[in-house]
């Protein structure tokens, strides 16, 4: 099984969206920490994968040798992909 870490970034947003967002994000974290790659999508021109939850996003890392989910930013789904 694989643990999640978060960026301080990630944890600075995470932190400022509603208490209904973050608990959505912890079930599907929590749900991913099996089998991560049945439910991330690779990004297009970018190293990094990104996951889905409702109009949300989370472009994450996976580090296969250490068995770690690392996010690495959170956001709305018209801002978020403007960086990566």
């Amino acid at each position: 099984m694989f643990d999640v870490e978060f960026s301080k970034l990630a944890e600075k947003q995470f932190y400022k969206l509603s208490k209904e967002i973050q608990k959505r994000i912890v079930n599907t974290l929590e749900r991913i920490k099996i089998r991560p790659y049945s439910h991330i999508k690779k990004l297009v021109s970018s190293p990094y994968l990104g996951l889905r939850i409702g109009e949300y996003r989370l472009i994450l890392d996976i580090k296969k040798d250490k068995l770690i989910i690392f996010l690495i930013e959170i956001g709305h789904r018209r801002n978020i992909y403007k960086k990566f």
